[in-house]
C-alpha cells in the first residue's frame, strides 16, 4: 500500500514537471500576442476619467475571463475530434495577425486622414451619455480580446497537441489564466502610472525633490510606454504570424531551411510579407464593396 501510494506521488509529480516545462514553451509561443494584447488593452483602458479606470479595466478583464471560458471547451473539443482544424485555425489567425501588424505598419508610413467631428469639443455630455460611450469601448475591447484570446488559446494548445488530452487541458488553461491576470495587471499599472505621478509631484516639498522628479518622470512616461508597447507588440505578431506560417505550412517548412538566416528574420519577413498580400487582398476587396454601394 505504502510503496504504491509513493508511486502514485511519483507519477503525479512528473506530470507536474512535464506540464510546467510545456507550460514554459507553450508561454514562449504565446508571448507575442500577449505583447500585443498588452499594448492594445493599454490603449483601451487609458482615456477615461481618473476615478473611471479601474472600473472599466475590471469590466474588461470579466470579459476576458468569459471570452476565455467560452473557447477553452471548444478548442478542447476540436482537438479531440477534429484536430486538423486546430492547425486550420492557426494558419488563418496567423494571417489575420499578419494582416495587423503589416496595417500598423503601412499605417506608419501612410497615415489615414481622419475626419474631424465638428463641435464636439464643445458639447457637455450627460452622465448617462458618458456611461453609454463608457459601455461602448468596453464592448470593443472585448471584442478585440476575444480575437487575440482566440490565438492565445489555439497557440498554447498547438504547442501541446502531441500530449495526452488532460495535459492539454491543464496546459492550455493554465496559460488562458495567466495570459489574463499577467496583461491586465500590467495594463492595471500602466495606466495608474500618470496617477501615480500626480499625486508624487502634488505631495513634493519642492521641485528638485525624488518625489517631484518621480513623479514627472511617471506622467511623461505614460504615453511613451504606451507606442513602445505598440512598436513591440507590431513586430512581435509578425514574428507569431511568421512562425506558425513556417511550422505549419508545408511550402514554408521544407523551403525556409535553405536560406541561410537567422529563424527570427525569416519568421519576421514571411510574416511581414504574408501580412502585406493579405493587407492588399483586403484594401482592393473594400474598394471594390464601395463601388458596388455607391451604384445602388
Amino acid at each position: 500500500m505504502g510503496s504504491g501510494f509513493f508511486a502514485l506521488l511519483d507519477d503525479i509529480a512528473a506530470i507536474m514537471d512535464d506540464v510546467a516545462v510545456m507550460s514554459k514553451v507553450a508561454a514562449k509561443k504565446t508571448a507575442g500576442i500577449l505583447g500585443d494584447d498588452l499594448a492594445v488593452n493599454a490603449e483601451k483602458a487609458s482615456g477615461f476619467a481618473s476615478s473611471r479606470e479601474l472600473p472599466v479595466l475590471w469590466a474588461i478583464s470579466k470579459g476576458s475571463l468569459l471570452n476565455k471560458i467560452i473557447i477553452l471547451p471548444i478548442a478542447f473539443l476540436l482537438s479531440a475530434f477534429l484536430p486538423v482544424a486546430i492547425i486550420v485555425i492557426l494558419v488563418l489567425g496567423g494571417l489575420f495577425l499578419a494582416y495587423e501588424g503589416a496595417e500598423k505598419i503601412y499605417e506608419y508610413f501612410f497615415p489615414h486622414k481622419h475626419e474631424e467631428s465638428e463641435g464636439i469639443t464643445n458639447e457637455v455630455f450627460t452622465e448617462e451619455q458618458i456611461l453609454e460611450m463608457e459601455k461602448g469601448k468596453i464592448k470593443s475591447a472585448i471584442i478585440t480580446d476575444f480575437i487575440l484570446s482566440v490565438e492565445i488559446v489555439i497557440i498554447a494548445l498547438g504547442t501541446v497537441m502531441e500530449e495526452p488530452l488532460t495535459q492539454q487541458i491543464i496546459v492550455t488553461s493554465i496559460i488562458a489564466v495567466v495570459a489574463t491576470i499577467g496583461v491586465y495587471g500590467i495594463v492595471a499599472l500602466i495606466v495608474r502610472m500618470d496617477e501615480a505621478g500626480y499625486k508624487l509631484i502634488k505631495h513634493s516639498k519642492s521641485e528638485n525633490s525624488p518625489a517631484n522628479l518621480i513623479g514627472n518622470l511617471l506622467v511623461k512616461a505614460l504615453p511613451l510606454v504606451i507606442k513602445g508597447l505598440t512598436v513591440i507588440g507590431t513586430i512581435a505578431l509578425l514574428l507569431v504570424a511568421g512562425g506558425i506560417f513556417v511550422h505549419y505550412i508545408p511550402f514554408f517548412h521544407h523551403y525556409v531551411p535553405q536560406i541561410h538566416l537567422p529563424s527570427i528574420i525569416k519568421e519576421f519577413v514571411i510574416g511581414l510579407v504574408l501580412g502585406f498580400i493579405v493587407l492588399v487582398l483586403i484594401s482592393l476587396f473594400k474598394k471594390i464593396f464601395k463601388k458596388k454601394e455607391a451604384k445602388m
